[in-house]
């Protein structure tokens, strides 16, 4: 059996707020389950910063790079991570 690769997050159009989507159902991605990939969070896949889907019957993992290097400030959604 291989290992599904990450999925691309989205950045969500229209939004006041960043908002990340999943890029397999497009459920909105916690930002508490937004983290970089770094340390104890080590994943081994090639992304910075990886989102965890949190909807039912998903569970995706998402690479956050591409959505993120689209947000003026993308420091300041990983800060408002509770």
């Amino acid at each position: 059996m291989t290992e599904q690769p990450p999925y691309q997050a989205i950045l969500a159009e229209g939004s006041a707020v960043p908002t990340l989507q999943c890029g397999h159902c497009r459920s909105i991605l916690s930002r508490a389950r937004i983290f970089r990939n770094e340390r104890d969070n080590q994943q081994a896949i090639q992304c910075k910063t990886i989102g965890l889907c949190s909807a039912d019957d998903c569970g995706a993992v998402n690479c956050c790079d591409e959505a993120l290097s689209r947000i003026e400030d993308p420091e300041r959604l990983l800060s408002l991570a509770s």
